[in-house]
Formats: structure tokens, C-alpha cells, sequence
């Protein structure tokens, strides 16, 4: 995997989740030279102090870098939470030799608990003192974000003599408009941040606004950009933004895959729409109907409540307008029941944790890609235990 040039990485234990002994709550993010950077954010009117810090401070064209916690939201804090979040940048920026408008920060964890400001004291310098980079140090900064996550997901693309990449955490309270994720995009390309701006909105409509675990929009959804290049910026702008979707797009579906409980990845492919925003409508809606996803967890090809789903999503078809597919099986077309093997249907289901939907209509050429999962015993006990 390859990593962009100027940026150095550290993932620590500083104590934030005191009562996990060595699991790493602390990840620093630092470009050696200034870099423009750009944001998009949770569109939750309850926001995390973190959220409000980076939107007083983006976009801008002279960023050093990123503290991120992980185990405290630092959401629904008051003053206070501004001010611990604020605090945050101060300690990074002393670090690294910067003013502390030049440092975003993101949290992810437990609602209405304030930070144990402490805590970062100490490990905002023990994590400085670790930057590195290499894989091994980017690693542990992609680590440091975990919360219920099983996994990282991380990606990288090469543009020309420029590298992208980028590492993401999410697992639960997932739905579009992004959810509890924070995702972190990284390049040593030269560009300006108003393009920045432009270029990850667009990157997010088609990635992390594209997949739902339970519909829920979290506090703290962030997704930040940062370009440390030097030189002359791009004037061609078309292949790098094509990286940048792909990357976020990698990520997006790593984390509906990783997703609480989850023994299925879904992916819903809505075509035939008169624009891409109806489709994504039908997508969602399938997407997040908790019918849905009961059935797929149970190998269950009911056919009847992928196509009802669709039919409430607030556009306008007739019946006759649309055909559905589940994996290799065609189940209905043009508005009418198809013959098909239900044992065989049900074995595609339990058989494969990749599983396929297809909703096509006959309207236009709006068309839209959506990630979701099945809705398990697991995932309730999880989310049902979370706190206590």
C-alpha cells in the first residue's frame, strides 16, 4: 500500500477507554508542510463539539494535521465540549510546532459524557513523540479510530506521480448522511481547498452517503481532506477526483461490511430512475426497511418486501414499471410474479455473505449504488449492552 509523501502517523493508548488496559484511543495525523483541507459533516442538527471546532476552521489552505480520540463522542457537552475539543488542537499544535487553528480534531464514541481532559495531557505528547511515516504507524492511527469496528479499512490510489489514501472507521449508526464514521483522506497532490471542498462532497454523495447499517445519523460524522502538495495546483482536476470516489468508496463499503453483527453485506443496485436522486431514494428506503434485512439474515427470498419498500420511497412509478432480482434469480417483472426455486433462492442467501439486490425500472437512466446489511440477534445485544 502506498502513502502520500509530508505525512507522518501515530496511533496511542492514552487512557480515554481506561478500561481497556493497551487499546489504542489516540491517532495523530501530521503534515510535515502546510496543507489545504477541506471537510464534510454530519448533517444531525445535534452535532459534537468536534464537528463545530473543524467547521469554524475549514476550508482553509494552511492545516497542519488531526487529533482524533476514540471512546468519548465529546457530543451533546455544551461549552465545555467546545472547549476540551479546542483544548485537543492546543496540545497537538505545541507538539508539532503550529497554531492551534492549524489542527482539526474528530472523536467518535459514547454521547453526553465529558472528555477526561487528563488524559490527553499526556498521551497528545507520548502519540507525537511516535509519528512515523511508514505503514506500520499508519496502521496505528487507522487502529486508534476503532470503536465496535473488527477491522480498519484502509485504501490508496495512485494519480500520476500523486498518492491518495485514506482510512475510515465505522460499524453501527450508520445511515446516510454518513453516520458514526470518521474518515480521513490523505494526498501529497497539489490542491487548493476551495477544489478540495468540491471534490470530497462529491466523493461522499456516491460513498459514505451510500450505505445505511440501521438509518441512524450520528453526532459526529466527519470526513476530512487534506493535500500537502507543493507547486503549481492541478489545473486537471478529473483523474484525481476519480481517485478520491473510488477511495471513498472502498472505504464506504468496508464499513458497511464490517458492520455490527452483520453476516451479510447487501449491495442494492437501483437503475431505470428518471434521476439519481430517485434512485437513491428507492435504494435507501430498501436499504434501511428492517423487513428487508430481517429476511436476508434469515435466508428468507421474500421478494414481496424488497419491491413494497420500494413502492413507499416517495417515487413515482406504476407497478408495471418495475423488476426485481435477488442474486441469479429474476423474482418479478414488469409487475408480476415469476416462477422460481425457493429452496435454491434461500440457499443463495445462507450460502453467501455477499449478497446481490436489483431493483430496475423503466423510467430513465437514473441509476444509484447503496450498501447495506442484514439485521441480526447480534446486532441488538450489541447495541442493547452498549452502555451498560
Amino acid at each position: 500500500m502506498q502513502l502520500p509523501k509530508g505525512f507522518r502517523f501515530a496511533g496511542v493508548h492514552c487512557g480515554l477507554r481506561s478500561s481497556e488496559p493497551g487499546r489504542l484511543d489516540l491517532a495523530l495525523i501530521v503534515s510535515d508542510m502546510p496543507a489545504a483541507a477541506a471537510g464534510v459533516f454530519t448533517q444531525n442538527r445535534v452535532a459534537a463539539a468536534p464537528v463545530h471546532v473543524c467547521k469554524e476552521r475549514l476550508p482553509r489552505n494552511d492545516a497542519r494535521g488531526i487529533v482524533i480520540c476514540s471512546g468519548n463522542a465529546n457530543a451533546c457537552t455544551g461549552e465545555q465540549g467546545m472547549s476540551d475539543a479546542r483544548r485537543m488542537t492546543a496540545l497537538a499544535a505545541r507538539e508539532i510546532g503550529c497554531t492551534p487553528e492549524q489542527m482539526l480534531v474528530a472523536s467518535t464514541g459514547v454521547i453526553g459524557r465529558f472528555l477526561p481532559m487528563d488524559v490527553f495531557e499526556t498521551g497528545i505528547p507520548a502519540g507525537a513523540k511516535k509519528l512515523g511515516s511508514d505503514l506500520a504507524a499508519f496502521e496505528a492511527a487507522a487502529t486508534a479510530i476503532l470503536t465496535t469496528d473488527t477491522r480498519i479499512k484502509t485504501a490508496s490510489r495512485q494519480v500520476g506521480p500523486y498518492v491518495v489514501a485514506g482510512f475510515a472507521k465505522g460499524a453501527a449508526m450508520i445511515g446516510p448522511n454518513m453516520a458514526t464514521m470518521l474518515g480521513f483522506v490523505l494526498t501529497d497532490a497539489p490542491i487548493r481547498a476551495d477544489d478540495l471542498q468540491s471534490i470530497l462532497r462529491g466523493a461522499v454523495e456516491t460513498s459514505f452517503n451510500c450505505i445505511s447499517v440501521e438509518g441512524h445519523t450520528s453526532t459526529n460524522d466527519t470526513v476530512l481532506i487534506l493535500a500537502n502538495g507543493t507547486g503549481s495546483p492541478l489545473a486537471e482536476l478529473a483523474a484525481f477526483s476519480i481517485a478520491v470516489k473510488e477511495l471513498c468508496e472502498e472505504l464506504a463499503r468496508g464499513i458497511a461490511s464490517d458492520a455490527e453483527g452483520a453476516n451479510h453485506l447487501v449491495t442494492i443496485d437501483v437503475a431505470g430512475c428518471r434521476s439519481d436522486a430517485d434512485a437513491k431514494k428507492i435504494a435507501k428506503t430498501v436499504a434501511e426497511s428492517a423487513l428487508v434485512k430481517s429476511a436476508i439474515y434469515g435466508a428468507d427470498p421474500n421478494w414481496g418486501r424488497f419491491v413494497s419498500a420500494a413502492g413507499y420511497a416517495g417515487v413515482e412509478f406504476e407497478e408495471t414499471d418495475l423488476s426485481c432480482w435477488m442474486g441469479p434469480f429474476e423474482l418479478y417483472r414488469a409487475g408480476v410474479p415469476l416462477p422460481f426455486d425457493p429452496k435454491s433462492a434461500s440457499a443463495y442467501l445462507k450460502d453467501n455473505r455477499e449478497v446481490h439486490l436489483r431493483l430496475v425500472l423503466t423510467l430513465g437512466i437514473g441509476k444509484c449504488r447503496f450498501y447495506t446489511c442484514d439485521l441480526t440477534p447480534e446486532y441488538v445485544r450489541l447495541n442493547a449492552d452498549y452502555t451498560t
